[in-house]
């Protein structure tokens, strides 16, 4: 496979993933605050603001809105243009990374995210945001819900695939810990309760959680869920493992060993999961675990681009290729992108 097109399908699952993952997000925290009616506009600040501070995204926010007005913060992450990992803008780079390799992609999965591209640049789109918000998050999660089952049932489990699974997860293992990162931006009067709800919640785990616990959510055993557990498919642990295996169903390398970086970067993390404790990992303090996590993360795509995209033993053997310079910007900018 080419690099460009193994680049392009990563990227366009990522963006996919990502757009599921913020609309989960806020449409739980705008349901949950129906029952806190007398939150004053300092309070809403502070339930909102996590969410931007965890993106990494707050110097954008700063620079474009400057207050932590919840309605800014939503347009922020739902449909403003200016910042490159809202709703809108996920999509919009979704499709355009679709558009490119559309020869690879089966016509139902083509039409499906072409479908959502459309309908979140049109008018109908834009007065269901303004005029029922919680209708607008469901449609795009059930849009990301069929585009991921038309990818399962259409897409050859060959390396297209991998490539594709291996975004999804990598995607979705940085946003279960950028969820949990919002409770460690809390101040102490923040409703703290309601916000580990509403971080189960977005991952989908309230069943997963209740089937495993009963009484309260409780932080220490929301944490243990999201991080360790090797069933539920959200959990980090999880999403490393389906990381890894793709990786060596990519290489070719039979799974215990492994032949390049992003490999070796993948199992040592698989590794420390495998045996580590929730104990062990709050020792250290939640958001410096979370933070090591997300470098993991980061160095396994920096390890991915220079073994598949960048392709070193090619290039450094051959002349020059122009196109090798754009392809090492694009991607590098994509991974700014995420590591903010």
């Amino acid at each position: 496979m080419l690099s460009r097109v193994a680049n392009t399908l990563y990227w366009m699952i990522r963006y996919v993933e990502r757009a599921d993952n913020l609309a989960r997000l806020i449409d739980v925290n705008e349901q949950l605050l129906l029952d806190w009616e007398r939150l004053d506009s300092e309070r809403l600040r502070e339930f909102w603001m996590p969410i931007v501070w965890s993106a990494g995204d707050d110097a954008l926010y700063s620079e474009l809105y400057g207050s932590g007005h919840s309605a800014d913060v939503i347009r922020f992450l739902t449909d403003d243009r200016r910042n490159p990992n809202s709703i809108v803008s996920c999509v919009v780079q979704a499709r355009e990374n679709a558009r490119t390799v559309r020869d690879q992609l089966s016509d139902e999965l083509w039409e499906e995210l072409n479908s959502l591209y459309l309908y979140v640049n049109s008018r109908e789109g834009e007065k269901m945001l303004r005029d029922d918000p919680p209708r607008f998050y469901e449609l795009i999660r059930r849009s990301v819900f069929t585009f991921q089952g038309i990818a399962a049932a259409t897409i050859d489990r060959g390396i297209i695939w991998d490539f594709m699974d291996m975004g999804r997860h990598i995607e979705r293992a940085d946003k279960t810990t950028r969820f949990l990162d919002i409770s460690t931006y809390l101040p102490p009067s923040a409703p703290v309760g309601m916000h580990w709800n509403a971080i189960v919640r977005s991952c989908g785990a309230m069943g997963a959680y209740r089937a495993k616990h009963s009484g309260m959510v409780e932080p220490k055993k929301v944490v243990d869920l999201l991080i360790y557990s090797r069933t539920f498919p959200r959990s980090v642990r999880y999403c490393i493992e389906r990381v890894n295996t793709c990786l060596h169903s990519i290489s070719g390398k039979r799974m215990g060993d492994y032949s390049d970086s992003a490999e070796r970067t993948s199992g040592r993390l698989l590794g420390q999961l495998n045996y580590g404790d929730v104990d062990e990992f709050l020792a250290g303090g939640l958001h410096e675990g979370l933070d090591h996590l997300q470098a993991q993360f980061n160095q396994i795509g920096e390890a991915v681009f220079e073994t598949y995209v960048l392709m070193p033993h090619v290039i450094e053997s051959s002349a020059p290729i122009p196109q090798s310079a754009t392809t090492m910007r694009a991607w590098k900018y994509q991974q700014e992108q995420q590591q903010q």
